[in-house]
């Protein structure tokens, strides 16, 4: 671990509470309210997709099976559960699908875990868009500086899964923030929040990835609630002997994490899916489409592949023979394939057990080899083929460049659920978010 003086490190959980606890929705300039909105769009749009999953159905279940207050809407069910319940269900179903938005910052998926919290407790309180659109910011920000404190060591060395451990302090922040607690119960929920926190990269391809983001909600909600009633933790529990920076990284950057960064907000830098798979996959998988549309490509007229990525790929998403469609999205080899021979890669149904077993596919897939390298972004990806005529194509792409035009996404995933009237009826209320006095009416939109 990096050494740090007492002096530097003194106080940091505090400090980055007090940025959390004090942002206003007055601080927000349009754009990263433009940015919120979008967000939540995409949010809306994977947790209602999410919610016909497998996983969510064993979710729901369980959770219905524990009984409560039925306070709040199961999204994309004619359900309500209780509010640390709710959370859960919605945080596991939001990500079921892995579609959902990410930010190289915390390198994880900060909107899912973030709105299954703050929803949940924002339909109990009856709290107006405008101060769920700034607790979502406040949380959407720390866990981004919490990314860039342990970065590298805590995702690529040791293998947290960041959406879950960083997550569960981005929603106890969230909604420490939507309860007004004070500066003193606002640093604890972090420490309640950071003695839960957990979840491990080596779950990628099962069901307790999506686990992951309905836990961190769970974990998150549960610290602000408790804080609120007088529960007790450290309030040092970043930078503390034993601490969470200590047990969870090599790596301890404060300065790095009390930094502005570039342009003001880290959900400037937020980043949409567009292919229903570990985001580390979009770039070989643009890469594909564009060879394979410039040059007419079929399967059968390509020899071998070559895959240049950043090393940090090769422990994200190379699962390399995927046998589930879980799997199939962590697997750059498959996804690579199905790009080249035209399989609609945001086609939810294209991730199966029978796309990850189809011959033609099986044949593309093996024969990917790669040139993994340090150093490089790891959004970008070059693709190299050999064709059966002996030449050679290449192609390169960065998928790190941030879109918000998700409306097409949006319609595309929630039209099948909602119909078209309730799918535009849903979108407006997203649009004119801000202006919402009360925000269970949306909320309860979200139902079925």
């Amino acid at each position: 671990m990096n050494v740090i003086t007492d002096v530097a490190a003194q106080g940091l959980t505090r400090a980055l509470a007090e940025q959390a606890r004090t942002l206003t929705h007055a601080d927000l300039p349009d754009d990263v309210r433009e940015l919120a909105r979008q967000c939540l769009l995409d949010y809306v749009a994977c947790a209602l997709a999410g919610a016909q999953d497998e996983v969510t159905g064993i979710a729901l279940a369980e959770m219905q099976e524990q009984g409560g207050s039925p306070v709040a809407t199961v999204i994309g069910h004619d359900a309500r559960l209780p509010v640390l319940s709710a959370a859960l269900v919605n945080g596991t179903a939001s990500h079921a699908l892995d579609f959902d938005d990410v930010n190289l910052a915390m390198t994880g998926h900060p909107s899912v875990v973030l709105l299954s919290a703050l929803l949940a407790l924002a339909e109990e309180r009856g709290s107006s868009g405008r101060d769920v659109m700034a607790a979502f910011v406040a949380g959407y920000e720390l866990q981004c500086r919490l990314g860039l404190l342990l970065a590298p060591g805590h995702y690529n060395a040791l293998g947290f899964h960041a959406t879950a451990t960083l997550g569960s302090f981005g929603a106890a922040a969230a909604c420490a923030h939507l309860l007004g607690l004070d500066a003193e119960r606002f640093a604890t929920a972090l420490g309640i929040a950071g003695t839960q926190a957990a979840g491990l990269k080596s779950m990628f391809g099962t069901m307790c990835k999506p686990l992951h983001a309905g836990k961190a909600a769970y974990h998150g909600l549960l610290a602000a609630r408790l804080a609120q009633r007088g529960f007790t933790s450290r309030t040092d529990v970043l930078e503390c002997p034993q601490g969470f920076a200590r047990t969870h990284s090599p790596d301890f950057h404060p300065e790095d994490a009390l930094a502005d960064p570039p342009g003001e907000f880290h959900i400037r830098n937020n980043l949409f899916k567009y292919h229903a798979a570990c985001y580390m996959t979009h770039a070989p998988i643009e890469a594909a489409r564009k060879l394979r549309e410039k040059h007419g490509l079929t399967p059968e007229r390509i020899a071998a592949i070559r895959l240049r990525l950043d090393e940090s790929c090769d422990r994200i998403c190379n699962i390399p023979a995927p046998r589930t469609g879980l799997e199939a999205k962590f697997s750059l080899r498959l996804t690579t394939a199905m790009a080249l021979a035209g399989v609609d890669t945001s086609g939810l149904g294209s991730y199966s057990a029978q796309t990850a077993a189809d011959p033609r596919l099986v044949a593309l897939r093996d024969k990917v080899e790669f040139d993994f390298r340090d150093g490089l972004p790891n959004t970008l990806a070059e693709l190299e083929l050999a064709l059966t005529d002996g030449t050679t194509v290449r192609a390169v792409h960065d998928a790190g460049v941030p879109a918000t035009n998700i409306a097409e996404k949006f319609g595309a995933l929630v039209e099948p659920v909602l119909g078209g009237a309730k799918t535009r009826d849903l979108m407006a209320e997203i649009g004119r978010f801000d202006a919402l006095a009360d925000v269970r009416g949306f909320i309860r939109l979200c139902g079925t």
